[in-house]
């Protein structure tokens, strides 16, 4: 006689801890890292040029980064998760490995 199988168990998962972190649809970080850049530049500089300049860059960086995240929202991590990897990987198993 087959035995009974239990149900499924359902979890309830809040979207904010699936959901990657941005800031103004772009990677937190990056927009921040960005903002600092162009406040530094304005306040280092103390002209108008430097000011209109610094505010015109840091929209077309937030921009660029917005279009970066909707393409996709971890590309960032991705991205720095590649350049550790090395050139080339021997296409063996192990350097210990009998040939």
């Amino acid at each position: 006689m087959p035995e009974a199988s239990t149900p499924l168990v359902r979890s309830r998962i809040h979207r904010a801890l699936s959901r990657p972190n941005l800031l103004m649809g772009a990677d937190r970080e990056l927009v921040l890292l960005t903002g600092l850049a162009a406040i530094i530049l304005i306040f280092v500089v103390l002209t108008w040029f430097s000011a209109l300049f610094g505010i015109a860059v840091w929209i077309g960086v937030v921009a660029a980064l917005r279009m970066m995240a909707k393409a996709d929202p971890l590309m960032r991590k991705v991205y720095v998760r590649h350049i550790g990897y090395h050139q080339s990987y021997r296409p063996t198993s192990s350097p210990w490995r009998r040939h």
